[in-house]
């Protein structure tokens, strides 16, 4: 299915969530959430990878009119890619905040679209679009193939798993559907269930299986590292 993904976003916007960005990752370093502060640069990368390098350059699916692409698609990239792995970083590892940092991630992005939808007017508009049909059916085989090796791990190896599929397959939808909604819902994106729907099933959904081994691979190593260190300080 074709459609176009679309935003019309003011400057304030971009000011107000860079601030917010500064906030989350302060609070993160401040209260020991250094594992999930590098997890949400190295989505910042992913995402400016994807969308500069991918959607724009390689497929011409991604449009900007309003902004320098490059730099405007560094911030968009940097404010999800971030916002987006940190909250799945919290998610897999069930950190024991996780509805904290859930309420502030998402009180942010709903703080940051009302405030710049009601007092923005005086700024630039920017608006963006990208076509999805080119890409979604590669994007279903990918989330298939990554659901299908944890449903072999688990019910055909019988490797037990400290997460259950569902609630992988929650996190994957629930982040991307949370960012989805406050844009619908303040006016940035134009109603449409379609971004609401399909995106959420798939474009943070389809990466989430993989996700979740990096994290697992990621804190066996922080783990193990951890042991030497802590047995030493008590000796």
């Amino acid at each position: 299915m074709d459609y176009v993904v679309a935003r019309e976003l003011n400057q304030l916007y971009i000011i107000l969530d860079i601030v917010f960005l500064l906030v989350l990752g302060y609070l993160l370093l401040k209260n020991d959430r250094r594992l999930a502060f590098v997890f949400g640069l190295a989505g910042a990368l992913i995402y400016f990878i994807v969308d500069y390098g991918g959607f724009y350059l390689l497929l011409g699916t991604r449009t900007v009119d309003g902004a320098d692409t490059m730099w405007f698609l560094l911030w968009l990239s940097t404010s999800y890619g971030f916002t987006n792995f940190v909250w799945i970083w919290l998610f897999l590892k069930r950190d024991e905040h996780l509805l904290k940092w859930s309420g502030l991630i998402v009180g942010g992005w709903l703080m940051v679209a009302f405030l710049s939808q009601t007092f923005g007017a005086s700024f630039g508009i920017i608006n963006i679009a990208r076509r999805t049909g080119g890409y979604h059916v590669l994007m279903a085989i990918v989330l298939i193939v990554g659901y299908l090796i944890l449903i072999y791990r688990q019910y055909v190896l019988k490797i037990t798993a400290d997460l259950p599929i569902w609630y992988v397959l929650f996190v994957g939808i629930v982040v991307q559907f949370s960012w989805e909604a406050v844009l619908l819902v303040s006016g940035i994106r134009p109603w449409g269930t379609n971004p609401l729907i399909f995106n959420s099933l798939l474009e943070t959904n389809l990466g989430i299986p993989y996700l979740y081994f990096i994290q697992k691979g990621i804190m066996k190593r922080y783990t193990a590292a951890s042991i030497p260190a802590l047995q030493s300080s008590t000796e």
